[in-house]
């Protein structure tokens, strides 16, 4: 056993060793090069649609016979259509502005010195994950235009597709001056090879993990390197006793049934008790036709004969399928008061007319990103106009929210002189 774990330790070892010298070659290379080499990694992966595909079956099969849920399926599922939107993705950032080498102010010193902030890349950074495969395929096009490498290491359950994604793309972006080892993927699916990962702080400088609680707490418990969780999804939609309740329905029913599989779909929505004998009848049963499992506090129950009770553990649980949790509370600030105490920190939103209450909920409600009459799917770094994300940062430092370009550099200083010393 110990031959194997040394064979894995030496196996991630060189990865981020071969990795880490190309993200010193990737750091210098112009926005031309870097731009060019997204472009054929976008056609590199519509041309070799039918190749992922097949591969992609193969992780599907695999997950029926795991069992696997249909979110998560949904999830692990390429098809022309996502195949595109992954090379479209590629394109959108490689038209972006390139964030390194901006410099972000200057001011000059009472001595002449002139100091200012330039953006410069991370370094190397670890990226592990579940499920989507499209995120092989973003977090190498938003690393690569920030001018890092990255190491991937994806979930077991999607190793062919992602194995086959990392593939495409290293030999495209080869063929237009990308340096080897720029986008390095851990095939081995063994687990023991995401604890190796955590423990190479000599060369990877950053690890981002997104997926379940479970993969969050381990990498968290587990690094060596500072860590920037993409954490669970315990979202809420408030509807206000001012709200516009034709609009409260559309956000609500988007932001449950559009894709419930996503970090940013909603889990609970929180109606005001001056509108929920009118909203709540309607709203449940329009889930209820799309398949949506409610489970409700006493008084949507009470509202709607027939509603599963919800039991407390149901108020923190991101369901990732089409189950919802209904509460009627008393006032704005009880809304807050229940996500403050069960939300993630992820998304959040408030459907009202009355300009007071939502500019309190903004200020006041704790998450990446506050809603005010919109959908809480809307938390995405595409929505958002940053092209592809790395993900949603539930993390307090050093970014939050969508992850996108400029979120993956880092500053120094820089000093123009004069003969100037110290005195």
């Amino acid at each position: 056993m110990s031959g194997v774990v040394m064979d894995i330790k030496q196996y991630v070892v060189e990865k981020a060793r071969k990795a880490k010298a190309a993200s010193r070659a990737l750091a210098n290379l112009t926005a031309e090069v870097k731009n060019n080499a997204l472009i054929k990694m976008a056609a590199g992966l519509e041309k070799e649609a039918s190749r992922l595909i097949a591969e992609n079956k193969k992780d599907l099969v695999d997950a029926e016979k795991k069992g696997l849920s249909k979110a998560m399926i949904d999830r692990l599922t390429l098809n022309p259509d996502r195949i595109k939107a992954m090379a479209d993705g590629l394109r959108e950032v490689a038209v972006l502005p390139d964030p390194v080498g901006e410099v972000l102010r200057m001011w000059r010193r009472p001595n002449g010195m002139q100091v200012g902030k330039m953006r410069v890349p991370i370094g190397l950074i670890g990226i592990i994950y579940e499920s989507r495969p499209n995120v092989t395929a973003d977090s190498a096009a938003l690393c690569i235009k920030s001018g890092n490498a990255v190491l991937l290491r994806g979930g077991s359950e999607a190793v062919y597709s992602n194995t086959a994604i990392a593939d495409v793309l290293n030999k495209a972006g080869a063929e237009a001056g990308i340096p080897d080892g720029a986008v390095s993927f851990i095939e081995n699916p063994d687990r023991a090879c995401v604890l190796e990962i955590l423990k190479t702080k000599q060369f990877v400088d950053l690890i981002i993990p997104r997926g379940g609680e479970g993969l969050i707490n381990f990498v968290s418990e587990n690094s060596t390197i500072p860590v920037i969780k993409h954490d669970k999804g315990v979202c809420h939609v408030y509807v206000d006793d001012k709200a516009d309740l034709s609009m409260a329905e559309e956000i609500c029913f988007n932001a449950k049934v559009q894709r419930p599989g996503t970090c940013n779909a909603m889990e609970a929505m929180l109606v005001h008790k001056d509108v929920a004998k009118t909203f709540l009848p309607k709203m449940l049963k329009r889930f209820q036709d799309a398949k949506v499992e409610i489970r409700g506090c006493g008084r949507t129950v009470e509202t709607v004969p027939g509603t599963k009770a919800a039991v407390e553990k149901d108020w923190d649980t991101e369901y990732n399928e089409l189950i919802l949790n209904a509460k009627v509370v008393d006032s704005m600030e009880d809304a807050m008061a229940h996500i403050a105490a069960h939300g993630s920190q992820h998304s959040e939103a408030i459907v009202t007319t009355d300009y007071g209450k939502a500019m309190r909920f903004l200020r006041e409600v704790d998450a990446s990103a506050v809603f005010i009459n919109a959908s809480t799917r809307l938390n995405d770094g595409f929505e958002f106009g940053l092209g592809a994300e790395i993900g949603i940062s539930t993390t307090r430092i050093h970014a939050r929210g969508p992850m996108g370009l400029e979120e993956l550099t880092s500053t120094k200083f820089i000093v123009f002189g004069t003969g100037q010393i110290r005195k």
